[in-house]
């Protein structure tokens, strides 16, 4: 089983760059994302084949 938690504390602090998530891991990743108090901070941009690529940013999303 995949650490979303640790992937996102690591793009978070800056050790990674972006988090490609695929579309059949995406429900899990989701899954984990949601409960996070800083949620909002991630921004994913979706792509063709299901394809997500997350990065983080400093002011939250509305």
């Amino acid at each position: 089983m995949t650490d979303y938690n640790q992937q996102l504390e690591e793009l978070k602090n800056g050790s990674i760059e972006s988090l490609t998530i695929e579309k059949e891991d995406f429900l899990e990743f989701r899954a984990v994302l949601i409960t996070r108090e800083d949620f909002k901070h991630f921004r994913g941009a979706a792509y063709h084949h299901g394809t997500t690529i997350y990065t983080y940013t400093v002011e939250p999303s509305k």
